[in-house]
């Protein structure tokens, strides 16, 4: 299932990482392991966000993804997404 992960970093925690060098290396183990469609970085609300769109094949998924990101510091949200192609497959069945 298509996933959107919105991980919105503490400041001094985020702060420190990027003094420290380990910012760059814990963004990229995380694109590394999911292989993502997209991926965006940017501020949100203040604090530095990553979005990042992938491909989740099961629950299970979510305690190894996730909490490298909570051990950051990081505000994180998951929710299912869909793209234009599945949208309109989705409502195919609900035409009159």
């Amino acid at each position: 299932m298509r996933m959107l992960l919105t991980a919105r970093m503490d400041t001094e925690a985020a702060n420190r990482a990027v003094s420290e060098g380990t910012m760059v290396k814990l963004i990229e183990e995380i694109v590394g392991s999911l292989r993502p469609e997209a991926a965006y970085f940017g501020p949100t609300e203040g604090r530095r966000t990553c979005l990042i769109v992938f491909d989740m094949q099961e629950s299970a998924q979510m305690p190894p993804l996730l909490e490298p990101l909570f051990q950051a510091g990081c505000k994180v949200a998951l929710q299912p997404v869909m793209n234009l192609e599945d949208l309109r497959t989705g409502l195919g069945g609900t035409e009159r």
